[in-house]
């Protein structure tokens, strides 16, 4: 819940005149829905950088107060959404059936969902990240593999968000491998899946050095326009 219209043009207008498109990488921005359209305005000759919504709502209209359908978020310019994040689940109690009806609903208006998945600190202390991530994952069962091929995955340790902790990238690496290979079970054998879990200039070359993390998730230090140019400038170690 950061930056209004104003304020997020200003945001992408200084970090595009200090971020240098990159061949062998996409930027992708999730400002709050109300300044989604300002923010895609600000992009549409920059292909490299894409735009999407923070959250969406499955049906496409009706009395639904307060929410925000896939047409909508169509219509500002955005071509993803997050489903699933930490908040939405452990803040506003998004449950696993709620995940997959967006993710389906994305999927229907030709959008990407990044589904997010990932442990709270008792359960992995428990042991428990393996379960909780497939309980997770499970909203997308049903999907053909050509529909699972065009989500994006995002691991996010609910322990390590905005805490300054960060997962080893070796933990991070045996949950994404994971993830990898309960796509792969199901005809997907090509699958992104990004890190999410305090983030910064000075981890990411490692993090993204593993073999199965293939991108970031950053929140809080993707504030600063000038540091966020310098953040997904990072290439792996």
């Amino acid at each position: 819940m950061h930056l209004g219209p104003s304020g997020a043009r200003e945001f992408v207008k200084a970090f595009l005149q200090r971020y240098e498109k990159k061949a062998d990488a996409e930027v992708w921005l999730f400002p709050p829905t109300v300044s989604l359209e300002a923010v895609a305005a600000m992009v549409t000759d920059r292909a490299e950088v894409r735009v999407g919504a923070q959250d969406v709502y499955w049906e496409e209209k009706g009395a639904y107060t307060g929410q925000t359908s896939t047409g909508m978020v169509t219509e500002a310019g955005g071509s993803a959404a997050l489903v699933g994040h930490s908040e939405r689940r452990h803040v506003f109690g998004e449950t696993v059936e709620e995940t997959g009806k967006k993710t389906r609903a994305l999927l229907a208006a030709a959008l990407t969902p990044v589904f997010c998945v990932g442990e709270k600190l008792d359960e992995r202390e428990a042991g428990n990240t393996p379960t909780v991530v497939r309980e997770q994952l499970s909203a997308l069962e049903g999907l053909d593999s050509a529909e699972l091929a065009r989500v994006v995955v995002a691991y996010e340790p609910v322990w390590a968000i905005g805490t300054g902790a960060v997962a080893t990238p070796g933990d991070a690496e045996e949950v994404h491998s994971a993830v990898k290979e309960w796509f792969g079970q199901r005809g997907v054998v090509d699958l992104k899946v990004l890190y999410g879990g305090s983030v910064k200039t000075s981890n990411v070359a490692e993090l993204i050095s593993q073999p199965s993390i293939d991108g970031v998730l950053v929140g809080g230090a993707s504030l600063d326009p000038v540091g966020w140019a310098e953040l997904v400038a990072v290439r792996p170690d």
